[in-house]
């Protein structure tokens, strides 16, 4: 190696580590949620700056309360929606997911690590709510996507998935309902990462399950999740 190839390598090298120092500041900055370790903390900010920045995601915080259970619900329309949720809450989320994605290859490890809880549809699935319902007993946050899978505004209405009603009668956790919107790669899981966005969450005040019957308050998150204002009204009057 000559002196002069190696002074260009030292001064490449330099300049990345002084880009990495920098990128590590920002996210440092940009963390809300104390997740108990250093390192999810900084990608806590990673991810927060890659939303609202990149992904221009309007800055609108969670309705959550400050403490307490609660259940957090939304719309599913790509792979990029957990990732909106997490940049949008002052509190750690735990996921409800299936567990095929728990064990994707490449993941498993951030999903232990953000406490996901694996589902299993086919198998045992009271195994997911009986440890969802520890979590809100335990005062933490709960969120899930009630349609099941990836379902577009343009699809045919697809009624969801009771889950989030059942744990939240029986635990009297609220329940926090949101829309996701503007995300370019809507439909896709890998393209709705990739593909620059303008990001909205439209949020909405929780949602307590004793001013409610069980079919109104399924309506109610329903209407919130296909963002169907005219039903909402209607169920609330």
């Amino acid at each position: 190696m000559t002196s002069l190839t190696l002074v260009v390598f030292s001064l490449l090298a330099g300049l990345l580590l002084w880009q990495f120092y920098r990128l590590t500041v920002a996210c440092r900055r940009a963390n809300r949620v104390d997740w108990g370790r250093g390192w999810m903390n900084l990608l806590d900010g990673l991810n927060r700056l890659f939303c609202y920045r990149y992904h221009r995601l309007n800055v609108l915080g969670m309705r959550l309360p400050k403490q307490g259970p609660a259940i957090v619900v939304a719309n599913h329309v790509s792979g990029l929606d957990p990732m909106l949720l997490l940049a949008s809450a002052r509190r750690p989320l735990r996921f409800i997911i299936a567990r095929e994605e728990y064990q994707r290859y490449g993941l498993n490890w951030l999903f232990r690590a953000i406490g996901c809880i694996p589902v299993d549809r086919e198998k045992k699935p009271e195994q997911a709510l009986r440890e969802a319902l520890r979590c809100l007993r335990n005062g933490e946050v709960v969120a899930l996507f009630p349609h099941g899978k990836i379902h577009l505004d343009s699809d045919p209405p697809r009624r969801i998935k009771a889950g989030a009603i059942r744990l939240s009668q029986i635990t009297g956790a609220p329940i926090v309902p949101h829309h996701i919107s503007g995300v370019r790669g809507e439909g896709g899981v890998i393209s709705g990462v990739l593909l620059r966005s303008h990001a909205r969450i439209k949020s909405t005040s929780p949602i307590y399950p004793e001013e409610w019957g069980r079919e109104q308050l399924q309506a109610l998150v329903q209407a919130v999740l296909d963002n169907k204002s005219e039903d909402l009204e209607s169920i609330a009057n």
